[in-house]
């Protein structure tokens, strides 16, 4: 029992990671574009512009991830309760690699976000992808 509990949580930190982070990037962006914290990628690093809407954007994505992604692994741990270590160690690496699959792939959908709001030298092009009205946009 000892060792599922051990892989119940150590299966838990990437969904509480991904709903942690991901909230705090949709509310607090970090605030200076730096190369230790926060989506760094050398679009999202092009310009304030670029940074602040890739960590928002793929703070959105982490979070409902995570939500999602939570509840399953606690159902599929459920599950091998009671089973040998051997087998829980398996679902556990197997539940923690498939985990990666969001955490990771959530920088495909950003960097295409990120090329279709952006030209290639962070210059804003197009406000479709965005929650703003059109006037506001013309604006900034």
């Amino acid at each position: 029992m000892g060792f599922w509990i051990f892989m119940l949580l150590m299966d838990m930190i990437i969904p509480l990671t991904m709903i942690g982070f991901g909230r705090y990037f949709i509310k607090n962006t970090p605030k200076e574009i730096n190369a230790v914290f926060g989506y760094r990628t050398s679009m999202s690093m092009k310009n304030k512009d670029t940074w602040e809407f890739a960590n928002k954007y793929c703070g959105k994505i982490w979070y409902v991830c995570g939500l999602i992604i939570l509840p399953i692994t606690a159902i599929l741990l459920a599950l091998v309760i009671g089973k040998s270590m051997d087998y829980v160690g398996t679902v556990g690496g197997i539940i923690c690699g498939a985990q990666l699959i969001p955490f990771i792939g959530s920088i495909f959908p950003t960097e295409i976000a990120l090329k279709k709001i952006f030209d290639k030298n962070g210059k804003r092009v197009s406000y479709k992808m965005e929650n703003e009205c059109p006037k506001r946009a013309l604006t900034k």
